[in-house]
């Protein structure tokens, strides 16, 4: 999938413009971050178009996961963006959705599986018919 497509995807799914998608989904790329491990980070990385991959860029300080739930995974993003948590969960589950139909070789899955139980009501929706989040 290619950059204009993926922040066009995110845009119809969250009824926002193009430039204010491009923010959503930084705010939510930056925070699965801080989340994953520096490995898994530029495992996807490489599977998304190049603009994207700023926000996943680890560091040293970001090799090792930080250990936070949902909640904090919805705050982060929240204050990220500049939204409620409300809003911060829809915009999560768009651009997984949207990750998960940019990515192949069970790429999303290597992700999800990262991520502890708590995260199945905003990962759920991104996830194949039938699928469901194993436990970590």
């Amino acid at each position: 999938m290619n950059y204009d497509t993926f922040v066009d995807q995110v845009a119809q799914r969250t009824s926002t413009s193009s430039q204010r998608a491009v923010e959503l989904i930084e705010a939510t790329l930056a925070t699965l971050a801080d989340r994953l491990t520096g490995g898994e980070v530029l495992d996807l990385a490489v599977q998304l178009p190049e603009p994207l991959r700023l926000p996943l860029r680890p560091t040293p300080a970001t090799e090792a996961a930080e250990r936070f739930g949902a909640g904090e995974f919805v705050a982060r993003v929240a204050l990220r963006a500049q939204i409620d948590e409300s809003a911060a969960r829809g915009v999560i589950s768009a651009v997984f959705i949207t990750i998960r139909e940019a990515v192949t070789g069970g790429e999303f899955d290597e992700l999800v599986v990262q991520l502890p139980r708590d995260y199945r009501d905003i990962v759920e929706p991104a996830m194949a018919p039938g699928a469901t989040l194993r436990r970590r």
